[in-house]
């Protein structure tokens, strides 16, 4: 994989934890910018809830390291630097809970509440459970691992993004994504892709509708892909080595260069390039606003 989040990430997380001189230890916090400003410090065993309901309880915080706790309030996690943030639970009400921060990593965490994660730089997720809507937005250097995530409109305008060992249930996902490269994960997802560049998928099974339109750059490796009307309107367009499944209507005004391991259900007006398979439901040529260029071969 890519180590497109920076080399440098993994080192500085790792002295978080060895560099806190500071401990709040089994503490119920309320009150508005309960623990604003603190650094090296370790959070450890607390909980961010109460009657005051007050906001923003670790903000402008730095080399904090943050374990076992709950957080139930809005806005806990802006504007942190060099955080670790592990085995602890952003509620449902715990919403927006890391904005604007760099140098993040999270880990064994459950992010419950929308909005979770926007505008941050260089931020790692490792097997982590994330229900949020809009979550991942306008982020760049982006690594998921090992986690799953249930959202609408996920990963919008984010860039240099890598996710592996994952799983995705959502409905307008990684649109307007940048440099991404994701591999062995399951995709559920309704237009998905749509006006992204240069992203590579490998290894991963995609499943939805309309995938793809207006991407330019979009790879896909060994994939499995599920759904009607798929990759079309695409510029520099590939499949390697890919099956196609329920797949009617591909390609159309599509720059494609595609390698596919099963019948296509239909092909329509595709723009240029290549698609070679073993055989088409249907290949339909006609209808069109552009003269096809494309080559359709049965291999």
């Amino acid at each position: 994989m890519k180590d497109i989040y920076g080399s440098h990430l993994p080192q500085k997380i790792k002295k978080v934890k060895n560099s806190a001189k500071e401990k709040v230890e089994g503490g119920v916090f309320a009150e508005e910018r309960a623990l604003y400003g603190i650094s090296h410090t370790s959070v450890l065993n607390c909980r961010f809830e109460g009657e005051e309901d007050g906001e923003s309880a670790l903000k402008e915080t730095f080399g904090i390291f943050v374990n076992g706790c709950t957080f139930k309030l809005r806005y806990p996690l802006w504007h942190t630097e060099n955080t670790v943030l592990e085995d602890s639970e952003m509620t449902e009400t715990a919403r927006a809970a890391l904005w604007y921060g760099k140098n993040i990593s999270i880990g064994g965490c459950k992010l419950s509440g929308v909005k979770a994660v926007r505008e941050c730089k260089s931020v790692i997720i490792d097997n982590c459970e994330i229900v949020s809507a809009e979550f991942g937005w306008l982020n760049d250097h982006l690594l998921i691992k090992k986690s799953s995530v249930t959202s609408e409109y996920p990963f919008l305008h984010t860039g240099n993004l890598v996710m592996s060992d994952s799983k995705l249930s959502g409905k307008y996902s990684f649109q307007y994504v940048k440099n991404a490269e994701i591999s062995n994960c399951e995709l559920n997802t309704k237009d998905a892709f749509w006006h992204s560049k240069n992203v590579t998928v490998r290894d991963s099974v995609l499943n939805g509708e309309y995938l793809g339109w207006y991407s330019d750059g979009l790879t896909l490796i060994n994939c499995k892909i599920h759904g009607t009307q798929p990759l079309c309107y695409c510029s520099n367009l590939k499949l390697i080595n890919c099956g196609m499944h329920d797949c009617d209507l591909s390609f159309e005004y599509s720059d494609v260069d595609a390698e596919v391991t099963t019948v296509i259900d239909s092909v329509k007006n595709p723009a240029s390039g290549v698609i070679r398979a073993p055989g088409y439901g249907e290949i339909i040529l006609t209808g069109s606003v552009i003269e096809s260029r494309a080559k359709i071969e049965k291999v």
